[in-house]
Order: C-alpha cells, then structure tokens, then sequence
C-alpha cells in the first residue's frame, strides 16, 4: 500500500459530496426537531438517561436526507457516477436505510417491542443483499482456500447473504446502544465514517483507480457528513436525539461500507502483505465499536449475576461511570470519541506502516488516554 494519496479530483469531490450531506443534514434537523414535537416524538426522562427535560427524537430523519442529497450529488458528477455504473451498492443504502429510519421512527413514536425491531432490523439487511451488497470471500487464519491472499472461505450467496444480515443486526445495535450520551453515537459514526472512507481511497489509489473502491468510499463520505451535519444541534447541550432512526441507519451504512470495500475483494490482484489492508474495513468498525460492545458483554455479565434479565437497565455503563468518576458529559463524550479515533485511524494506518510500529503507537495512544480519563478520580482522591 502507498504511503501518500494524492489528493486529485476524486477526493475533491468526495470531499465536496460529504460538505453537501453535512449542509443539507444541518439545515433539516430544525425541520425533524419540529415533526418529532408535532407527533409528540419526545424522549421523556427515565431514570438510567442523563437528560432532565423531555427531548425532541427523530433526528435520523435528518441524517438521512443529508446522505439522500449527498448521494444525489455525487450520481451528477463526472467521476463519482461511475460508483452507481459499477454497482447497486449505493442504492441498496439508499432503499435499505430508508426502511430502517421509518422503523426507527416508528419505534421513536410509538415505542416498538424488541422483536418488531430484530424484525425490522434482518429485513433491511434482507435489502441489502437482494441488491447485490454481500461478502463472496473471507480471510480466515485457518484451513480454507489458499490464494494470494492466504487462507480464504469461499462463501456462496446464502453464506454470504448471512453474514452481511449478521453484521448489520451487529452493528445496527451495537451503534443503537452507544447512544447515551448528546453527540456520542453521531461523534463515533463521523470517526468510523470517515476512517472507512479514508481507507477506501488508499485501496483506490493503489489499484490506478479501480472503480470497485468508489462505492464504499461514497457511501462513508455521505455518512461522515451527515454526521458531521447533525452534530451542531447534538452536542451537549442536545437541542435534539437522533432516536433508533439515527442510530439504527449508522449502524446499517457502516455495515454496508465495510461490506463494500471488503466484501468482494479479488484473490489474485493483492498479494498476503495486503491481508490486513483488505480487511481494514471490517476491522475500522470493530475497532471503533469494541468500546461499546464490551461495555454491553459486561453489562450482559453484570445483570445475569444479579439474577436480572440482560435487558433490564441500569447506570453502570462506560460513560455512567465516566459521568461518576467526576468527568463532564463533553469530557465524558470527547475521552470516547479519543479511544474509538486511536482505534479506527490505527487499523487503517496498517494499510500504510509496518504492523509492529503500528501496534507499538496505538498501544502508547491508549495508555495516555486511560491516563487521561483517570485524572478526575485522582483529583477526588487527594
């Protein structure tokens, strides 16, 4: 992989697609503030949440139509156009995430049940691979077939619409349960967002422009600035919450992205050094979500200890405790966003740097930033 990406007219217009999607999310979620308080989409306080006053939902709805206009965009330039020739990937987000964000906003209404929701969820990713958006191989560090890259599974269309449906549900709720803090769950999507894209456009620089990265890489740039967009009106203090409409459609586009970028790699055109690389995608968003699913196994953990259902709430969370051990909701939210960027830029920096050098960093990153978020509990205890 290239260590310099030269920033021609494919990134300027990426760039230009994401500042779209960021503009139009930005002057929408005044308009989705507004219909959420018409149909009383309000997200009264309870006692695990940190809010106080009764807050407005739907936010998603306006992420949503930050990545609609970005994508509509990008389909009129000369360049990106080739993305929508090459594959029907940006159309499955486009069909598939707008069917997640009416179920989100449904449940922001009406509260739906757990299961209507998994439903709901495997029918979207259901979308996603009627339209063609679906891994065919998979590196694996064990027997398999080998190729150019190594050990690889050959997967058939139902072991692949599998995984794709696994990974969406994966990360649809995995992003659905960051979301407790104002900012956090579209803090992380900007990051995991823009590591992705970031990726992609390496992978395209280094095949002379093969067309096959334009589809992920516009896919992360419209949602990296629909975040970007909505963080504004986010941050703490939140004027509005994203609901299940935000979070779930998040979690849909990153699974889609990786899927793109790494779902249908070819086994001769890299070499085994590459392995890692190809995978970065996948590894990004595992990256930037080990966090917040480590803090559900723990939970998980937690309540089943107690003789507790796993699903019953409580205020033991990663960013309950951070609150408690006397850091600001903004501290609190900004530590986050430090380890998921450590994470994610440090799985792509393995597409340019030795792997061990790498690592190394990555390790003294992380130790800093635990340092750094021990700093209140020090405070207190002196």
């Amino acid at each position: 992989m290239p260590e310099t990406l030269s920033f021609g007219l494919p990134v300027r217009e990426y760039i230009l697609v994401a500042l779209t999607a960021a503009a139009l999310t930005f002057l929408l979620t005044g308009l989705a503030k507004r219909f959420a308080i018409k149909v009383n989409a309000m997200a009264v306080p309870r006692a695990r949440d940190v809010h106080a006053a009764p807050m407005p939902y739907m936010g998603g709805l306006a992420i949503y139509a930050g990545v609609l206009g970005g994508m509509a965009l990008a389909h009129q330039l000369p360049v990106l156009r080739r993305a929508f020739e090459f594959s029907l990937d940006p159309l499955a987000v486009v069909v598939g995430g707008g069917l997640i964000v009416l179920i989100g906003a449904l449940d922001d209404r009406f509260d739906l049940d757990a299961w209507t929701k998994l439903a709901g969820q495997i029918t979207c990713a259901g979308v996603l691979v009627l339209f063609g958006l679906q891994w065919s191989v998979f590196w694996v560090p064990w027997g398999g077939q080998e190729s150019a890259l190594g050990s690889v599974l050959i997967l058939d269309q139902n072991q692949g619409g599998l995984l794709v449906i696994l990974l969406v549900v994966t990360m649809v709720n995995a992003m659905n349960f960051v979301d407790g803090l104002d900012g956090l769950a579209a803090g992380i999507g900007l990051i995991a967002a823009a590591a992705i894209c970031a990726f992609s456009l390496v992978l395209l620089h280094s095949s002379g422009g093969d067309v096959s990265a334009y589809p992920p890489a516009l896919i992360a740039a419209t949602l990296a600035g629909a975040c970007l967009g909505f963080l504004p009106h986010n941050f703490q203090p939140a004027k509005i919450f994203m609901g299940d409409s935000g979070s779930m459609f998040i979690g849909l586009m990153l699974a889609a992205a990786s899927t793109s970028a790494s779902g249908r790699v070819s086994l001769t055109q890299y070499g085994g050094a590459d392995t890692l690389a190809l995978l970065s995608p996948l590894i990004v968003v595992a990256a930037v979500l080990f966090v917040p699913l480590l803090d559900l196994l723990m939970a998980v953990i937690r309540r089943t200890r107690r003789g507790e259902s796993p699903f019953s709430a409580d205020k033991m969370h990663l960013h309950h405790r951070l609150l408690q051990i006397g850091h600001s909701q903004r501290r609190a939210v900004l530590l986050i966003y430090l380890w998921a960027a450590l994470l994610a830029f440090g799985a792509v920096a393995l597409t340019l740097f030795d792997a061990l050098v790498v690592v190394g960093g990555l390790l003294v990153g992380l130790l800093l930033a635990v340092i750094v978020s021990s700093i209140p509990r020090l405070r207190v205890r002196q």
